[in-house]
This record gives structure tokens, sequence and C-alpha cells, in this order.
């Protein structure tokens, strides 16, 4: 017998045994049913969980219009929720940072530090003016019993206001989860107008600390959908990054620890961290010279907490049952139950007006016409009823409804004093105030939209004051980390054995990388490969080139001579390598065996030099070394087998003479939207810019630089000249000099192109009126009437003419010392750029040498050695 038997048969006769499995599978749904309901999930009906609702029930409970301890609140709430005091305090901390419904007094923590709060017995609470407006109405709200039966608690409070948007909600249950974004308080109350006036509307999530926000994929907070959120972090100085918002779900500390953290790791370079938040973000970031400010920034967007990615998930509760559903859906249902919970407190109103008006009308007609008298000689309780019920019946024809016994009880209620001091104008004149307000109140009811739309307009009035949109909306740029990380580590090669890697300190020092670069190496044998940066890889024997790979560069040009074969003929291509496959072995030679690379060259810009060709010595070769200039071969696919060098052996191929770049001019655009250049064809064409070039800004402030266009520059302040810069192209600018009170204008040339420089003077109410990139601009001057004298007519000026140009610190001339109404800039004169004599003449030389080699120039793309 085995012991399960045994144990079986020992105890049949005491008890009964029964299997886990069952009761587990009953209990477990029992529990996740309970989590989901009455835990975890809000009510679609008024946005909260059953706790928050219990803390709101008993913060009216306990409102005499005075602060309360907080401590007192949790107390009072255990009566109606089933779970310990912590549960409740911390879900009423979370109600009260979000500075809605709840007015709070003491240390409620920070949201933008982490900071917890203090505890429940030193802060307190009373509800908000606005809590107190949306949130409560007994008269409409439906109860049932606590959990242990003594007392009586809402089902759902009778929220007039979509609550769940605005505040936002998160919850883990069994199975499921829910991750409401908060969205903006004033954009919620237009979109519910909007719904109600049967229009389209769109809500996207503004959030408590504020930053930037990408919510192209937000998906209407549907499961799928994401929207990414980052930091606003500006340049204080070429060595200072401020952050002044952060994004949300972060705080300020787990903000520092992570770019710590990447700090460590090498991805940044930081010299110091100095957080000096309080009532607003400002965490400053020291950088070390010679770090870029506008790679670091995106660096923190890369590798820190500085940019998170938030996936939302609206789940709800719906007649007792999870749902997901859109939160423009939400806002549907939450503006229709707000539309049908204004119609029963209208009706609630109607009633009691209906009421009100029965009984005055009762009141005017028992003692206008002295029913009371009939009751004089009326011995019992039945016959004074019916007394009073037979004086009525010739005078109630006009009541609304049929007199009954609680009616006329309440007529023998009245005073003797009070029907001495009877005035029927005034009771007339109650009565006629009830029938207007009656009339309201169905005129109401008969036009429910427009007075939903008045209500929620009264809401945007009263409370929307201070309530804007603190997240800034728009879309992001890509960040390739590969291109912003800094280089933190060494990369080295051994040619010969064919090992690249980061720990091969022995052998050939190559470039500083980072340890998410991508390595590209040419081998001899003509075949290249793409790799992960490690401590040492084996990527191929005979190492002829190695450097950072670049994805999708399109300007890296290689050129390469090659032997196709061990006895094969020789080649020449040019080629880019856009896209690959990491760690796969491509062929340049068509995979022919005994393949052998000649001459080879990485060029960053697309540099096309000149090579000297030596062939072996044959007797039926006379011409044994000729050149090859690459510019006259065109860029194609690195699959390509090129075009033929010669026929005949070669010795070698040396360089003779080096290149300039064949590529054209890059044209960059600007893109408004998510403020960053781009060479993709978005936003406004600044012009095309080859590798010298350089890009012109001005702002209002007066400050002008130039910059190299990268496409990783930041632009946080709005420009009113961004275009490319002309060296010897004057810049004309007319502004108000604050102390002297006048206009002056001024003409110059940026004098030295590193430098940040200011074009007006310092003094606090100098501004910039109007500049202009044109060679012979003209403004026009509009002349302020005097009074007395004659409007003096419009005076068009050409600045060219009116001021010479002089050096970018000069002050300038004065304008006119007559009042302005204001000066307009118009269209410039049409002007002839003559070409430089020197350039003219070295071009002609250029087309007669090029004339001369043309006659002497081998035909055709076969470059060979003189036969016989």
């Amino acid at each position: 017998m085995d012991a399960e038997n045994q144990f079986e048969q020992n105890t049949n006769h005491n008890e009964i045994l029964t299997k886990v499995t069952g009761m587990y599978k009953d209990w477990f749904l029992d529990y996740a049913s309970y989590v989901i309901l009455e835990r975890a999930v809000p009510s679609i009906e008024d946005g909260f969980k059953p706790v928050q609702r219990r803390i709101m029930h008993s913060m009216k409970d306990l409102d005499d219009g005075r602060y309360n301890k907080v401590a007192n609140i949790v107390g009072h709430t255990m009566q109606y929720h089933p779970h310990g005091d912590a549960s409740i305090g911390d879900a009423m901390v979370q109600i009260g940072q979000k500075d809605l419904l709840i007015d709070t007094q003491g240390n409620w923590g920070n949201i933008l530090t982490g900071d917890g709060s203090a505890a429940p017995r030193y802060i307190e609470a009373r509800l908000s003016k606005f809590a107190l407006d949306v949130v409560y109405n007994p008269k409409i709200t439906e109860w049932q019993a606590s959990y242990d039966g003594r007392k009586k608690e809402p089902i759902n409070l009778p929220v007039m206001f979509p609550l769940l948007l605005a505040q936002g909600a998160e919850g883990i249950a069994v199975g499921l989860s829910t991750k409401i974004l908060p969205h903006n308080f004033i954009e919620l109350i237009e979109a519910s107008i909007k719904h109600l006036q049967g229009k389209r509307f769109t809500l996207l999530p503004d959030f408590p600390t504020a930053g930037i926000m990408d919510a192209s994929n937000y998906n209407d907070g549907l499961r799928g959908g994401k929207v990414r959120v980052r930091a606003r972090i500006s340049q204080r100085d070429k060595n200072t990054l401020a952050i002044t918002e952060i994004p949300y779900g972060t705080t300020t500390s787990s903000l520092i620890d992570s770019i710590l953290k990447a700090n460590d790791k090498g991805k940044i370079k930081v010299k110091n961290i100095e957080d000096n938040t309080a009532a607003e973000v400002e965490i400053l970031i020291h950088l070390p010279n010679n770090i870029s400010p506008d790679k670091t920034i995106d660096a923190l967007y890369a590798f820190t907490n500085c940019e998170n990615s938030i996936s939302p998930l609206s789940c709800v509760i719906i007649d007792h049952k999870p749902h997901f559903i859109s939160v423009s859906e939400i806002l549907r249902r939450s503006t229709d139950n707000t539309k049908a919970l204004l119609k029963s407190d209208l009706e609630i109103q109607l009633n009691e007006l209906e009421e009100q008006w029965h009984f005055a009308s009762l009141e005017r007609i028992f003692i206008e016409n002295r029913i009371y008298r009939d009751i004089e000689e009326e011995e019992t309780w039945e016959g004074v009823i019916t007394a009073i019920d037979n004086g009525l019946k010739p005078h109630i024809k006009h009541l609304k409804r049929a007199v009954t016994v609680e009616d006329i009880t309440r007529l023998t209620e009245i005073r003797i004093k009070r029907i001495s001091k009877f005035d029927l104008d005034k009771a007339q004149q109650k009565i006629e105030a009830l029938e207007d307000q009656i009339a309201q109140i169905k005129h109401h009811l008969e036009n429910l939209i427009a007075y939903a739309i008045a209500y929620f307009q009264r809401l945007k009035k009263d409370y929307g004051k201070g309530k804007e949109r603190k997240t800034e909306i728009r879309p992001f740029e890509d960040i390739e980390a590969t291109k912003v990380v800094i280089r933190n580590t060494k990369l080295y090669v051994n040619r010969k054995e064919g090992f690249i890697g980061t720990s091969l300190k022995k052998d050939e020092y190559v470039t500083d990388c980072s340890d998410i670069d991508d390595i590209i190496c040419f081998m001899e044998d003509g075949t290249m490969m793409v790799t992960k940066v490690d401590t040492k890889t084996f990527v191929g024997k005979n190492i002829i080139h190695v450097a950072v790979f670049k994805k999708k560069d399109k300007r890296t040009i290689y050129n390469m001579i090659y032997r196709l074969g061990n006895r094969g003929n020789t080649y020449m291509k040019r080629f880019a390598i856009t896209a690959i496959t990491r760690d796969k072995l491509y062929s340049l030679t068509k995979e022919e065996k005994g393949s052998k690379v000649l001459y080879f060259s990485a060029n960053p810009n697309g540099e096309a030099e000149i090579v000297s060709v030596y062939l072996r010595q044959i007797n039926r070769v006379k011409r044994l070394k000729f050149d090859i200039d690459f510019a006259e071969l065109a860029i194609k696919g690195r699959s390509v087998k090129g075009n033929l060098v010669t026929k005949h052996p070669v010795k070698k191929v040396e360089l003779k003479e080096e290149g300039v770049s064949t590529l054209k001019p890059r044209k960059i655009w600007f893109d408004e939207a998510v403020r960053r250049l781009n060479t993709e064809a978005r936003g406004e064409l600044l012009g095309e810019f080859k590798g010298e070039d350089r890009l012109l800004l001005v702002t209002q402030d007066g400050i002008v630089k130039t910059i190299v266009p990268e496409m990783t520059l930041h632009f946080e302040d709005h420009y009113v000249i961004m275009e490319k810069w002309q060296p010897k192209k004057p810049i004309s600018a007319v502004y108000w000099e604050g102390e002297k009170e006048r206009y002056y204008v001024k003409r110059f040339l940026i004098e030295n192109p590193e430098k940040e420089e200011k074009i007006i003077t310092e003094h606090p109410k100098s501004q910039l009126e109007l500049i202009s990139t044109d060679y012979i601009p003209q403004i026009e001057l509009v002349y302020r009437k005097i009074r007395g004298k004659e409007q003096r007519e419009n005076e068009i000026i050409n600045v060219e003419e009116f001021i010479a140009v002089k050096g970018i610190k000069a002050q300038g001339n004065q304008l006119t010392i007559e009042s302005l109404n204001q000066i307009n800039l118009l269209e410039p004169l049409a002007y002839q750029e003559e070409e430089p004599i020197a350039e003219t003449l070295q071009s002609q030389t250029k087309e007669d040498n090029k004339q001369v080699d043309n006659t002497n120039e081998v035909q055709g793309s076969l470059f060979t050695g003189d036969e016989d």
C-alpha cells in the first residue's frame, strides 16, 4: 500500500477530503473579479476607483468649509472602506497632488522631485470649490450599503465633468491593467462642447510636469499606441545645459541618476550636475570643454530618462465589466452622462417648484376664501379633512394635480399668526415667481443641449484660469544613438592576422569609437564586412581599411582598383555603402578566387583623386605608365563589376594627385515642426551647401552668428533670418536705440564667422526693428501726423545709398529725427552680381587645358598601355 492510500484510509473516518484545485479555481476568479471591479480600475460614470469615491464621500460628510486633518479624513473613510489606513492615505495624497478636487494645506509631497508627503497627522485638506460644484448632488445620487451594512455610500458620484480624463488613472489588476493619461482641463471642456454640437474633436495628453510630447502615435489612448515625452533642455552657455521641465513619469532624482549612469558608461561626458529644483525644475548640467552642447542634448535624449515612451491602455468599468475604449469614447460617454445628470437635476428642480406652486396656490385659496372657518364646528379629524376638501373644490380647477389628504393636513398646520398677516399681493407675486422659474426650467429641458453647453462654458470661465496647456506638442526626430554617443573607447587593428577590437592595445591604433558603433573593414582579397565593436573580432586577413561605419551615409565614396582573379583583367569602381547585414562577408569582386585590391581609398566627401598605374614589363607593351582620374567614373553600387582599366598585368598603383569632391552640394531644409535641419526635403529649403559653407542666423534680440549646418543642431530660438551665408553680401539692419530714443540704420559684413555678435546696443530698450540680406534693400518710412500740420508723405530710402558698409560693431547712421508710425521693408532693387575677373580667367584656363587634354585622352572607358 502506497503512502497516499494509507493517508486516505487513516483520515477517511475522521474528515472529508476537499481537492484544493477546485477551491483555487473558484477563489481565483472571485479574487480577480474583486481586484478588477473594486480596487484597480476606475468606473466610467464618475472616473473614480472605489477607494477614491469613498474618500470624496467622506470629505463631503466632514465638510464645513474648514480644513480637516488628513488623519481624521482617513479614519472617517475607514467606515466605508474595507482596507487599512495606509491605502486610503496614499490614494488621498495622489488625488491632492493633482490639484483639482482637494484644496491642500501642508507638505503634500512634490511630483517634480519625487519627495513624499508629510504624515497624515501633519497635513490638512478640504474640498475645492470645483469639487463641490461638479461632484456632489445627493438628490440624484444612487446609494448602497457599506461593506458592513452600517452606513450608506454612493454607488457612483454624480460627477458632471470628464474627471477621469482630467486626472488620468493607473492600476494593475489580475490579468489586466489600465493607464489613462491626464488631459488638459480646458481642452476637455472644449471637446465636450464640440461633442454636444455634433462636431469632431481630438484629445491629446497634457502632463503636470510639462515637457515636450510627440503624440503622433497616441492612437486615441487605445492599446498599441504610445507617446514620447522629453525634458525641455536649453543651452545657457557653451558649457552649460539647463533642464527646466521633465518627462511625465520621472522625477528630478531619477533623471539625474540616469544622467550619472550614462556618464559612468561613457555615453555622455558631464563635468558636474547642479540641482536647483524648488517650485520649478532647474537642473544645470556643466559640460567639459570641447564637448558639443547640441550633441549632448541629443545624447541625453538617447541614453537617459530625458526621453521616455509611455504606452497608454484605456480600460474602464462599464456595467460591472472591464472594457477597452478610446479616450474620445470616454469623453463622449462622460459628456452624455453629464447631460443626463443635468436633465435629472432639472427634473427634480421642476418637480420641487411645481410642488411649491401647488401648495402656495392651495394656501392662497385656503386663506383668501377663509376656508379655515369651515372647520370651527367640526369635532372629528375626519370632519375637518372633509370640510376643508369641500371648501377647496370650487377653487381648484386650475391646479395641475388633485388635492391629497397630505395637502389638507399641511394646510391645517398653518399658524393663526400667519393667517392674520397674510398678504394677498405677496402671495400672488410668489406664485408668479414660481411660474417664471418653472417656465425657465421647462425651457432648459426643451433645449437641453444648449443648457449643457452653457454649463460647460461656465465651468471654463469659473475654473479654467491657470489651467492652460503645460506640455508642448511637437513631433520628434529620431535620434541615432551612434551619431551622438561619446567616443569612449579606442579601436585597434591587426591587419595581417585580420583582427579588430578594443583590447588589441599592442597593435595599430585606428580611431576613437563608442561601444555601440559598427565597424566597416575591407580586405585585400576584395571582401568587406561590418561588425559590432567588441574586444576582439576576426573579420578577415590582410585588412586594408577599417573605420567607424555610418548608416545611410551617401557621401562617403570608396574608390577601388582591383585585379579580377589570379590572372584576370584590372577594373576600377566607385561606390557608396548605405545598408548592409551585420557580420555578413560581402565580395566586391564577384567572388572570384585570387582577386586582389591594388588601390583603395575612402573619401568622406566623395573626393576623386588621380592615380598612376604602372604595368609589368612585357615585350609587346610600350607604354608602362598612365594616369587615371576617378572623377571621370560614375558612382554606382558596391556589387557592380566596374570599368576596365587594362588587360595587362599591373605592377602597382600610386596616388598622383589628391582629389576634390565630385558630389553635388547638399540641399538642406529646415523643418519648423521639429526645429531641426534635414536633407529629406522637409520644411523650408535653406540652400545648397558645400563643405565650407555656413548658415546665417539672426535672432529678434539682435544676435548674429554663422554655424556649420550639422543635422544634430537644435534650434530652440525662433530666428528672423535663417539662410545660407554669403560672406561678401552686406547685411542691413534698422534698430531702435534705447538710450538716444532714435532709429538707426547700419550695413555690415560678418568679420569673424566663429564669433557670436550683437548688432544693437546693450541698452535694455534697444530692439531690432528689421533686417535684410538683400544687396540693395529699400525701406519705407511712415511718418506720424503732427497736430496742426499736414500729414508728411511716406519716404522711401535706398539703404545702399544711405549708408556705406561699416564694421559690425559700428552704431550706424541715425535714420530720422521725426516721429514714425512704422518702418516697412519694401522689395529690393535689382542687383547684377559681378563675376570676379580672377575666377573668370581661371575658368577659361581650365577650359583651354581640358581641350588640350581631350586631344591626347584615350577614348572610351578602356585605360590601357599603347600597343604596336
